[in-house]
């Protein structure tokens, strides 16, 4: 007879894990807000959960989130911050530190669940020397994004470290027990890039906490935020992957026609890196040489309780990605009850139907994406038709406590 699970081991090495983290920090968005999520989510059913990430910055070893869910940061590598793309070198030490931490305090873990190929490798080398088992969900694969990146193959690979990450994902495959995927996409590329043949998998998107990102309630006042009266929006971290720069292009052809329309980009990490800094002065080349300076603007960092507003106040929101796994600022999008135009590179593209609850669109086509910022800013009636088609979608398929229930359940098999 199988026991209840009572406790999980979840793993997120890099970035900043904080219990109110703030998004747009380096290696800090959808992947650390779905970790902390789905802990909450599996909290509220009584299960208790431990997030293990990489202790930095003299930052607390332990802290709690809510009710049965803990944030326990595991030295290694020194007291810097370290990008993801480099943190390769203390993953065994963070192994080793971890599993000291567990022996020590007496902790007992049902299910190790891992995250991005950096705290996979840690949950692969933890869970020999305690002879367990542990779940993956990688977020993101290093021989897809090389594909989709494109780029010199050189600068690609000194910015990325496309080889050794594809090395660390290949042996993910064959010692890890099972997978949850955010879309079936995933799967598909794990097939052809790593020659994954598994079956022991399930595909289970990336949630939205609809508590939050939501339409107003009657009587409700929106917070106040600066933006233009008539705006599409976009937000994230600054990386090249995000496919800003044919944003801008694809904008710079419709507002010559489209007078009353303003783009607002938001987000970017509150202290950029250089690689980010670099990214933004590209980007502002392209808006000066494009003559849309007064029509576009770039927000300060977004306060996390102020960004259901930008959403909800935007005619439209775009997602215009080279490559996205998923893409869960969408979600948060669709869930506030705003049409979105989501790019045909990105995994949530899955769970929609174009021009029902939203618009798809090849964000490397400039007259594709520009056609889709024209529709959406002239045809109120169609804009309406996929915001509400969007919005059931969303609080349907991206609710967390469905997904946590979803995770259980798969956990639950494998023991």
């Amino acid at each position: 007879m199988k026991k209840d699970i009572k406790s999980i081991c979840m793993l997120s090495t890099h970035g900043y894990v904080d219990p109110k983290p703030i998004l747009g920090k380096t290696d800090t968005g959808g992947q650390v807000t779905y970790v902390l999520e789905l802990s909450k989510a599996l909290a509220k059913k009584g299960i208790k959960v431990d997030i293990y990430t990489r202790r930095f910055q003299n930052r607390k070893t332990m802290e709690r989130v809510c009710r049965n869910v803990r944030i326990i940061r595991i030295p290694c590598g020194g007291n810097k911050f370290i990008p993801k793309e480099k943190i390769f070198p203390c993953l065994n030490t963070f192994a080793r530190n971890m599993e000291r931490f567990i022996k020590k305090e007496g902790l007992e873990y049902d299910i190790f669940h891992s995250h991005y190929w950096d705290a996979g490798y840690v949950a692969m080398k933890l869970t020999e020397r305690l002879n367990g088992f542990f779940v993956h969900t990688f977020h993101s694969l290093g021989a897809w994004k090389k594909e989709q990146m494109g780029g010199k193959p050189g600068e690609m690979e000194k910015l990325y470290r496309f080889k050794e990450r594809i090395k660390r994902e290949r042996m993910i495959f064959r010692k890890v027990r099972a997978l949850v995927m955010t879309s079936s996409e995933m799967i598909k590329r794990s097939r052809k890039f790593y020659n994954y043949r598994g079956k022991n998998y399930i595909v289970i998107p990336a949630g939205v906490n609809t508590e939050i990102f939501r339409p107003l309630k009657k009587r409700e006042r929106e917070k106040r935020v600066d933006v233009p009266q008539n705006y599409a929006f976009w937000t994230g971290r600054f990386d090249t992957n995000k496919g800003l720069d044919y944003l801008l292009r694809a904008f710079a052809e419709i507002v010559r026609k489209e007078k009353d329309l303003f783009l607002v980009i938001g987000g970017g990490s509150k202290n950029p890196i250089p690689k980010e800094k670099k990214l933004k002065k590209d980007l502002q080349k392209i808006i000066v040489s494009s003559q849309i300076k007064n029509r576009v603007f770039f927000t300060k960092h977004i306060k996390d309780k102020l960004m259901p507003s930008y959403y909800r106040r935007a005619k439209f929101f775009v997602l215009p990605s080279k490559f996205e796994p998923f893409g869960m600022t969408a979600a948060e999008a669709l869930a506030c009850g705003t049409p979105a135009i989501i790019s045909s590179r990105a995994g949530i593209r899955k769970y929609l139907k174009n021009k029902h609850d939203c618009l798809i669109v090849n964000p490397f086509n400039k007259k594709d994406l520009s056609w889709a910022f024209h529709v959406l800013n002239q045809n109120y009636t169609f804009r309406r038709k996929i915001a509400k088609n969007g919005f059931k979608l969303a609080r349907k398929e991206f609710c967390w406590t469905k997904i946590a229930e979803k995770n259980l359940s798969f956990y639950a098999k494998l023991r």
